[in-house]
C-alpha cells in the first residue's frame, strides 16, 4: 500500500488528462464497463447525477473516478459504517488520501479527518448522514466547499423505498451551504416513485439520469416454501457442496444470526456480522471473509453489508426479507464475477405474521401519532416532558414521534425539545404506512408467483419490456436445477386431473382458477390448493399461463386468477403430458427413461419460454397489491373532469390492447373518476388517489400524469 504522501494523485488539483487514461493509472482497467463513460463525464461536467445501477456493476467508480478528475475534495455521504469501510480502504490501497467520520471511530480519529479536510489535503472524506446533525459539522464542511458529493445508498432518502431513513431525508437541507459542487446519487434499487423522490428530496438541478439493466444472466433464483424450524438444517445441507460457498446467509434477527454462524462453523468456517457488534468484530469478520479464511457469513436482514467480494457463489435467505427491493440488493452480491451462482429464498406463512408484527409496531395508528401532535404547544417542551404528560409508554412514544417528525408534524431541536409543526402530515404519513404495506403485499405475491423470478424482479423495477423475457435458470424457468427445492411426477390422479384441465380449456373456459376448481371438483375430491399446486406445475412445463388479475365489487379491488392454454397446451397429448409437482418430503423425483438425470425431467429449451411461461407469447402478468376499501364518496366531475375522464378511458384502452389484459385490471372506472377530479401532477400525488398503489404508479403513472396535466 502506499503511503497518502507518495501518491500519484495530489489532492487539490484536477485533472485534464484523457478518460480512459486517467481511469488505467488510477485504477488499473484497460476500459470503462457499460454505461460507465458516459456517468463520470456527466459528474466531471458539473451535472448532477441521478445513477441507478445493479449491484457489482461498477456504481464507486462512478463517483471516484469524476473526483479525480475535478480535484478537490469529494464528501461521500454512506449510511453503511461497513461499505464506508471497505471503500475507504480501498482507494487508501490505491495511494490516495482518504478519511472517514462515523461512531465506530473515536474522537481523535475523527477530529484529525476535520483538519485534513479544512487544510486541502484529502481526496475523499466518507461521513455517516447523522453526522450533518451534529451541530457546527455542516458549517464547517461549507467552510471549504468540496468539489463533488456522492450520495451512496440514495435509495434510504425515499420514504417511498424499502431502507427509509430520516437522516438521509434530512440531507437535501444540508446540501445548499456545499454547493456549487455537483451531487450524484447512487443506489442499485430504486423503482421509478424512489427515482422521482431522490431527485425532488436533494433538489437535483436539471439532473442526469442514468437507469441501467436490472437482469444478473448469471443469477438462478429459488424460492422454497420451509417451516422455520427445518431452515438451519437445510442451510447447512445447502452449502455442504464447497462448489456452492463463499457464500452469503441472511438470518431475521441477531441472534438467529448468531446461532446459525455456530451451526454452520461446525461443518466449515463461519461467522456472524450484525449492527450489534463491536467495529472490531464486524471489521474482523469482513476482513476474513474478503480473505477466504470464512467461507460463509451469516448477516441480518436489517443489515447492509456493504462487502464487496467477486465470486460469493450462493445467497440464501432464512426468513423473508424487507421488500422486493432489499431482497434484489441482497442476492446481487452473488456471482460479481460473471460466474454461474444461485439464490435460495427460504419462506412461510409464518414470515408473514413477523412482518404484520413489526409493521405495527414501527407504524403506530394515526390517532396515537394525533394525541402526540395535539399535546404540543408551539413553545418548544422536553420530550420527556411531553410523554410523562400523555402517560405513554416510552417505545411507541418514541416511534410515533419520529413519524411525526419525518412528515412535519412536529419540530425537534438538538436540545432534545419539541414543538407543534403544521397539521397537515396525516395524508403523508398514511400514505407512507400504505407504502410499506404494499411492499409487504408484493413481497408475498412474488414468493407465492408463478412466472419467472427474474422476470418479475426486472419488471418491477419499471422496465417492462424486458419483464417480458425469461431468465431460463430459475425455479419457474428450470426447476430441474433447483438445489432446495425437489420435485416428483405426477401420480395417476393428478394426471387425469391435468388432462381434465386441458379438455375445459380446449372447450372454451374462461375465468379464474377458483370457477375451474368448483367445476371440476364440486365435491372437493382434490383440495384448491393442491389444484393451485398442480396448475403450477402444468405452468412451469410451458402448458398453461398463469395470470394475477383484480375486480372491483362494492368498491373494493378483489384479487384472482385466471388461467390460459398456451400453444403447447393446445397441442400437447396425454401421452406427453410430463409434469412435475413439489415434493413437499423432499425427496428427489424418480428417473424416466430418457430422462434429465437429476429429477426425471425432460428439459425445454429454456429461451422459448416468455417470462409468464408461454412460449412466444405477449400476455402481461405481474404481481397485484391489494388495495384498501376506498371510503372517499362518488366524486361530482365538472365537464371538464369528464373531458379528462374520456381521454383516461381512451388511454386504458390502448394500454389493455396492448397488454392482452381486460380494461379493468388497467384501473377501474371508479378509479379513473377520481383521477379526473383530483388531477394529480406528480406520482406521489397519484399515490394518494384511492384505488392506485405503488404497482400501478410503476407501470402507468408518468402516462397518467402527462394526461392529467395535458
Amino acid at each position: 500500500m502506499c503511503p497518502a504522501s507518495m501518491s500519484l494523485f495530489s489532492a487539490g488539483a484536477a485533472s485534464t488528462e484523457p478518460l480512459v487514461s486517467l481511469l488505467h493509472r488510477a485504477f488499473g482497467f484497460a476500459d470503462f464497463r457499460a454505461n460507465q463513460e458516459a456517468v463520470c463525464q456527466a459528474a466531471i461536467d458539473g451535472r448532477d447525477v441521478l445513477l441507478v445501477m445493479p449491484t457489482g456493476a461498477g456504481k464507486s467508480l462512478c463517483y471516484q473516478l469524476p473526483a479525480l478528475a475535478r480535484g478537490g475534495t469529494t464528501l461521500v455521504i454512506s449510511p453503511l459504517i461497513a461499505l464506508m469501510e471497505d471503500q475507504a480502504s480501498k482507494l487508501r490501497a490505491l495511494g490516495f488520501s482518504v478519511a472517514r467520520i462515523h461512531s465506530g471511530l473515536d474522537r481523535e480519529t475523527s477530529r484529525k479527518a476535520c483538519i485534513d479536510y479544512l487544510d486541502g489535503s484529502l481526496q475523499f472524506l466518507f461521513i455517516a448522514p447523522e453526522r450533518l446533525r451534529v451541530p457546527g459539522f455542516a458549517a464547517m464542511l461549507a467552510k471549504r466547499k468540496p468539489s463533488l458529493i456522492a450520495i451512496d445508498e440514495a435509495h434510504c432518502i425515499s420514504q417511498w423505498g424499502h431502507d427509509f431513513r430520516p437522516d438521509y431525508r434530512m440531507l437535501g437541507q444540508s446540501l445548499p451551504a456545499l454547493r456549487p459542487a455537483p451531487v450524484i446519487a447512487l443506489t442499485a434499487t430504486a423503482t421509478p416513485i424512489v427515482q422521482d423522490d431522490i431527485v425532488n428530496q436533494l433538489c437535483l438541478v436539471n439532473a442526469a439520469r442514468f437507469i441501467h439493466g436490472f437482469r444478473r444472466k448469471n443469477l438462478a433464483i429459488e424460492v422454497v416454501e420451509v417451516p422455520a424450524p427445518r431452515r438451519t438444517a437445510s442451510t447447512v445441507k445447502l452449502l455442504k457442496d464447497p462448489a456452492r460457498r463463499p457464500a452469503i446467509v441472511y438470518a431475521p434477527s441477531r441472534d438467529k444470526a448468531v446461532a446459525l454462524a455456530a451451526e454452520l462453523s461446525s461443518n466449515f468456517p463461519a461467522g456472524a456480522y450484525h449492527a450489534g457488534l463491536d467495529p472490531q468484530h464486524r471489521d474482523r469478520v469482513q476482513r476474513n471473509f474478503l480473505d477466504g479464511k470464512l467461507e460463509v457469513v451469516v448477516a441480518t436482514i436489517a443489515f447492509g453489508m456493504g462487502i464487496d467480494k467477486a465470486d460469493v457463489r450462493t445467497v440464501i435467505h432464512t426468513a423473508l426479507p424487507a421488500s422486493l427491493e432489499s431482497y434484489y440488493q441482497e442476492i446481487g452480491r452473488a456471482g460479481r464475477d460473471g460466474l454461474p451462482s444461485r439464490t435460495v429464498l427460504m419462506h412461510s406463512f409464518a414470515d408473514r405474521r413477523t412482518h404484520d408484527f413489526f409493521y405495527e409496531r414501527d407504524y403506530p395508528a394515526v390517532p396515537v401519532l394525533d394525541e402526540i401532535f395535539k399535546a404540543l404547544t408551539a413553545a418548544p417542551r422536553a420530550r420527556d416532558e411531553v410523554r410523562a404528560a400523555l402517560d405513554m409508554d416510552a417505545e411507541v412514544f418514541e416511534r410515533a414521534l419520529d413519524k411525526l417528525a419525518i412528515h412535519g408534524g412536529c419540530v425537534l431541536d438538538f436540545g432534545d425539545n419539541v414543538a407543534r409543526g403544521h397539521g397537515e402530515w396525516k395524508r403523508p404519513y398514511s400514505a407512507q404506512a400504505n407504502q410499506r404495506r404494499a411492499q409487504l403485499d408484493l413481497l408475498v405475491s412474488f414468493a407465492e408467483s408463478n412466472e419467472c423470478r427474474m422476470a418479475a424482479l426486472v419488471r418491477h423495477f419499471g422496465d417492462v419490456a424486458d419483464g417480458k423475457r425469461a431468465c431460463g435458470e430459475c425455479d419457474f424457468c428450470a426447476p430441474e436445477r433447483c438445489i432446495a427445492q425437489r420435485y416428483r411426477f405426477a401420480d395417476a390422479m393428478e394426471q387425469r386431473t391435468a388432462q381434465s384441465v386441458l379438455k375445459a380449456l380446449r372447450g372454451g373456459f374462461s375465468g379464474s382458477t377458483g370457477k375451474l376448481h368448483k367445476e371440476l371438483f364440486p365435491s372437493e375430491a382434490m383440495s384448491r390448493d393442491e389444484f393451485e399446486e398442480l396448475l403450477a406445475a402444468m405452468a412451469r412445463a410451458g402448458f398453461l399461463l398463469l395470470e394475477e388479475a383484480v375486480f372491483e365489487k362494492d368498491g373494493r379491488s378483489i384479487p384472482y386468477r385466471k388461467v390460459f392454454l398456451t400453444r403447447d397446451g393446445e397441442t400437447v397429448s396425454a401421452g406427453e403430458l410430463e409434469i412435475l409437482l413439489k415434493d413437499v418430503g423432499g425427496e428427489a423425483a424418480p428417473r424416466k427413461k430418457g430422462a434429465n438425470k437429476s429429477t426425471g425431467r425432460k428439459v425445454a429449451p429454456a429461451p422459448e419460454r416468455s417470462a409468464g411461461g408461454v412460449r412466444g407469447s405477449q400476455l402481461w402478468s405481474g404481481p397485484v397489491v391489494k388495495q384498501p376499501a376506498p371510503t372517499a364518496k362518488e366524486p361530482v366531475l365538472s365537464p371538464a373532469d369528464e373531458a379528462l375522464e374520456k381521454k383516461l378511458k381512451a388511454w386504458r384502452l390502448d394500454e389493455a390492447k396492448k397488454l392482452g389484459v381486460p380494461a379493468f385490471v388497467v384501473c377501474g372506472d371508479r378509479t379513473l373518476r377520481q383521477i379526473a377530479s383530483q388531477r394529480p401532477g406528480s406520482l406521489a400525488a397519484l399515490l394518494t388517489v384511492q384505488g392506485i398503489g405503488p404497482a400501478k404508479v410503476e407501470k402507468f403513472g408518468e402516462a397518467i400524469c402527462r394526461i392529467c396535466a395535458g
